[in-house]
């Protein structure tokens, strides 16, 4: 199937979206229609006053993408902010993380996310935070790392048809570069880096129409990460012996490990997206007017992206039914109430996921053995099929 990319760096990013939900918000969209006092000159001595001046300040700097001065408004509000006010330091301390993701400088805003979750004292606050985490390790292309703070969302908010597509996504996002390096490590010193460019360059051409240059940018990275310096190494290290790189063979272990590695990824991502696509269809009832038209669009494109995996209608009716087993009235109410009580450290030390194995037995092990039964099954017929209509020439 066509690769796919890591489709929601853009909306991470993009302001008003669902995915940046944290992002800073404001409600004017241009400086013209921002009122004087807004952008004039703060002269009045009134603390709060002034502090809400430079939040809105950074607000705005932030909505017309200069994240440099956003930044800067940002520092300079908190450090008037009284250590008692800790819900907008809080505010203000992801904002500067923001805007220091949008300048690249991904470690330090890593460290203010680290902070924060560090302090963080109810779900409110832990939802916030792993959604920047996923924003800063998606845009170091670092998908096992967005993948566990995704999985940690999903524990917390089971019932987030959002949460589940972004799992989705950042599994298939995986899944390719997996395939990447597997190929990459099974190809001759001297060809490796060579044949990761080809295979970006035909990446990012399948997917011109649908993924911008700050996505390919990403997965560049991640590809040359793989092949760059350590190929460079192997090949200065080889270059005595050539006909031993060029003549080796795949290891066949190796090539069925990493092929099934990746069909488990990509088996995985499937049975996310079908949950998605399940909480959506059960919330439409409920929906009206541009959040009816949103819901119904993500499902569709759901529904594309399911076709990609090219299951037999058994093989997906399979997985649908495994994914929606616990999505009851009964269930989701009771789900509702034990996340309204977690308010505090001991309950939300309990309820976070320890390991991605862990999650995974939780979530998608029966949809995994039911796969890979169903496919072995599949191809035992058709191995007896072939075999009793062959015919001797």
């Amino acid at each position: 199937m066509e690769p796919l990319g890591w489709e929601f760096e853009e909306s991470l990013f993009d302001s008003g979206s669902e995915i940046d939900t944290a992002a800073p918000s404001f409600p004017y969209t241009a400086k013209a229609c921002a009122p004087k006092w807004f952008c004039g000159e703060i002269r009045n001595e009134d603390c709060a006053e002034v502090l809400t001046a430079k939040k809105f300040s950074g607000d705005l700097a932030y909505r017309q993408q200069n994240f440099q001065k956003a930044l800067q408004e940002y520092s300079s509000c908190f450090l008037l902010l009284p250590s008692a006010n800790t819900a907008m330091r809080r505010d203000v301390q992801e904002s500067q993380a923001r805007c220091l993701l949008r300048l690249g400088k991904h470690e330090e805003a890593l460290g203010i996310a680290q902070k924060l979750m560090s302090r963080a004292t109810n779900v409110d606050h832990l939802t916030a935070v792993l959604n920047l985490q996923v924003a800063i390790h998606a845009g170091q292309g670092m998908w096992q790392k967005a993948i566990s703070c995704l999985q940690q969302l999903v524990s917390f908010h089971p019932f987030n048809p959002c949460n589940w597509k972004k799992l989705a996504e950042a599994y298939m996002s995986l899944a390719w570069t997996v395939s990447v390096s597997a190929s990459s490590i099974q190809q001759a010193p001297g060809e490796n880096f060579r044949n990761s460019a080809d295979s970006l360059a035909r990446f990012k051409e399948c997917t011109a129409s649908r993924y911008d240059k700050a996505e390919a940018s990403v997965m560049e990275r991640t590809c040359t990460a793989h092949s760059a310096e350590p190929n460079g190494r192997k090949a200065s290290a080889r270059s005595g012996d050539q006909s031993r790189g060029q003549d080796e063979a795949k290891p066949p272990a190796f090539d069925s490990r990493a092929q099934r590695n990746r069909k488990e990824l990509e088996t995985i991502a499937c049975a996310s997206f079908v949950r998605s696509r399940l909480l959506l269809q059960l919330m439409q009832s409920q929906q009206a007017s541009f959040v009816l038209e949103n819901n119904i669009k993500t499902q569709q494109e759901i529904e594309e992206k399911l076709k990609g995996f090219a299951l037999q209608e058994d093989m997906l009716g399979l997985i649908t039914e495994i994914m929606g087993e616990d999505l009851t009235p009964e269930r989701m109410k009771e789900e509702v109430q034990v996340e309204g009580k977690c308010g505090g450290g001991t309950a939300l030390a309990a309820s976070m996921i320890a390991s991605d194995a862990e999650f995974t037995d939780k979530w998608f092990r029966k949809t995994l053995d039911g796969f890979f039964h169903f496919t072995n099954s599949v191809g035992h017929r058709q191995a007896l099929e072939s075999r009793a209509n062959w015919q001797p020439d």
